[in-house]
């Protein structure tokens, strides 16, 4: 494979996905293409955003990979298996299922639409109608890394091209770029969810020391969605940037995002330009969330996982 071929679809894809909030937040999401047994996939800590004008791909052995994915070799992290010994940027978490799922180009995004019905036995018995004429399947959810990629070769079948993730998101497979888009073009239509709040007003009293209101204070003045997000996380990358739900200010005047009793949400002026897309990324979910939908965390003991 060669870097320009990288450089034309794939990354083009790959940066598409990044660069949409709906699809993929900060460093979240990643993408792969396989050359024979060659698996380039998205860096650990790089964005997709920067597939375009950035090296944000590391080429693995993909049979040393499924390997791992197997549980026939090493510790699931594939950080053995990259091809050049000398590069200094380690595979993804989730190299194992890219690798295990035998399709050239697969693409795992944390699609807005497929998390906002994956977080509630609601929304997963609506995305099952939704979705019942394709080949997916519904994996429970499962921390990222090995644990995951089992859960998935747990549920694929040979036709299984798209996965939705509960709690975490979406992956599409193809066999060229353009049909894995296309998958991923469909699916978000058939999922679309349009928002029911639209507020975007802040408050007009000074936020906490050392932070500004965001434009997500209307969850803060909604009762509902205050006690939801509160209370729990309801994926992964929450957890990793923003820590267990979103505190109140009086509990904790130190978290990168923080709650204000029936005021608004306020982040931290120096917050990573990650955190700050994972609020975004809260406020996206439930100003989509159907009033009748009950979310479920994914609770303390996969919050401590992670």
């Amino acid at each position: 494979m060669t870097e320009t071929f990288l450089d034309a679809e794939f990354c083009a894809l790959s940066a598409q996905l990044g660069q949409d909030p709906l699809q993929v937040q900060g460093a979240g999401g990643n993408t792969s293409i396989k050359d024979g047994n060659v698996l380039w996939i998205k860096a650990s800590g790089t964005e997709l955003a920067d597939a375009e004008r950035k090296q944000i791909f590391v080429s693995v052995d993909r049979a040393a990979a499924q390997a791992e994915a197997q549980g026939l070799a090493g510790d699931g992290s594939c950080k053995d298996t990259i091809i050049d010994p000398e590069i200094r940027l380690r595979p993804s978490i989730e190299t194992t299922f890219h690798a295990a799922l035998d399709y050239k180009v697969v693409a795992h995004t944390h699609s807005i639409m497929a998390l906002t019905h994956a977080i509630s036995p609601e929304g997963r018995t609506q995305l099952k109608d939704k979705l019942k004429e394709l080949n997916f399947a519904l994996v429970p959810y499962a921390k990222p890394g090995l644990a995951l990629t089992q859960q998935i070769l747990h549920h694929a079948k040979p036709e299984t091209d798209i996965f939705i993730l509960s709690n975490h998101g979406l992956i599409c497979c193809g066999n060229s770029v353009a049909e894995t888009a296309q998958k991923i073009a469909h699916v978000e239509i058939l999922l679309n969810l349009v928002p029911h709040i639209t507020v975007t007003e802040t408050p007009d009293t000074p936020a906490p020391e050392g932070y500004e209101w965001s434009s997500c204070s209307w969850m803060a003045t909604n009762p509902r969605i205050c006690r939801m997000i509160t209370t729990g996380s309801y994926y992964p990358d929450h957890v990793v940037f923003l820590g267990h739900g979103l505190p109140f200010h009086s509990a904790n005047e130190t978290a990168p995002a923080v709650v204000v009793e029936q005021q608004g949400v306020a982040i931290r002026k120096d917050a990573t330009p990650s955190q700050r897309a994972m609020l975004q990324c809260l406020a996206d979910i439930f100003c989509r969330l159907p009033e009748d939908w009950n979310p479920e965390s994914i609770g303390a003991a996969a919050e401590a996982e992670l």
